[in-house]
């Protein structure tokens, strides 16, 4: 009997790891709309939103295990892991508003979220943890070619050098996001997912509130509209969708989830149509269902 049940519940903790991954793509999808909505309300910058959004997530789940007197993680490893996670997530979030400053948010978005998956793959492959076959490579190349038509084409006007710092930054933003995915798929022991995820977010927010403040400033002004909006942001896309995401990496390879991430643009979209007045064209409207094709063609394989 434990032995024909052990299958049984091995494919129930992978089917829970898939949707897991899935509800954090759609709940950081509510980022972007609810961090523009920060920024025009406050006036801050983009650098600074991004250090209010990892510092109000990370303090928000902290109070949690304080106000239930559970003490926080111990251990070396636990601690390592947290402080690498926040430098990880500081580092690609930095990296990803420089890249806009340096190129436009079209040309970012579609080489940070679009390079992820292919550097977790490539990561995967070399370290012999998953064989890359042709069905897979397909689907990659299926959801990059629907990122790209959702996103647009890149606007004129930047120099070469803009267009190869920005480039590079981008790049070095899917480099961080693919490690923080990569080391998340080995969890430590005594570390739950939600205690690391606050502790990590508050270390990465402390790292870009000091670039920002050297940068663009931090002044916030609290009113019950910005409070209400850095709420929203560090709780719904920021804490419950990277708690969720680092549960789902427990069960479910790398380069699934990194793929499964591009629901986070695809989201976006859909609510700024709603709630924004953004307007999707024919060729959005195709990309955004290439996109959803791949997501569930790599979702239902990787549950098979």
């Amino acid at each position: 009997m434990l032995v024909s049940e052990q299958p049984v519940a091995a494919a129930r903790r992978s089917a829970t790891g898939l949707w897991s991954l899935v509800l954090a793509g759609v709940l950081w999808g509510t980022g972007g709309p609810t961090g523009s909505l920060l920024a025009h309300e406050t006036g801050l910058s983009p650098l600074a939103v991004a250090a209010y959004r990892l510092a109000a997530g990370g303090l928000l789940v902290i109070t949690w295990p304080c106000a239930a007197r559970k003490p926080l993680p111990r251990g070396r490893r636990a601690w390592a892991r947290m402080v690498v996670n926040g430098a990880l997530a500081a580092l690609f979030q930095a990296c990803f508003f420089a890249a806009v400053s340096l190129t436009n948010v079209s040309l970012a978005t579609l080489l940070t979220i679009g390079a992820s998956p292919a550097l977790v793959l490539s990561a995967e492959w070399v370290a012999g943890r998953r064989r890359v076959s042709a069905s897979m490579l397909a689907t990659m190349a299926l959801a990059v070619g629907g990122l790209a038509l959702l996103v647009g084409t890149p606007s004129g006007g930047i120099t070469a050098t803009s267009l190869l710092a920005g480039a590079g930054l981008a790049l070095l933003s899917a480099a961080g996001f693919a490690t923080m995915t990569l080391i998340g798929t080995r969890p430590v022991a005594g570390l739950d997912d939600l205690t690391g995820t606050g502790v990590s977010f508050a270390i990465g927010g402390a790292v870009l509130a000091a670039a920002a403040m050297v940068t663009s400033g931090m002044d916030f002004v609290p009113t019950p509209a910005s409070v209400g909006l850095l709420l929203l942001l560090g709780t719904v896309p920021t804490a419950i969708a990277y708690a969720l995401y680092f549960r789902g990496l427990r069960t479910t390879p790398a380069s699934t989830a990194a793929l499964i991430a591009l629901l986070e643009p695809l989201v976006a979209t859909v609510l700024a149509i709603l709630f924004l007045g953004d307007r999707l064209s024919a060729t959005g409207l195709i990309g955004a269902g290439l996109i959803t094709t791949a997501i569930v063609l790599n979702t239902r394989g990787t549950h098979r």
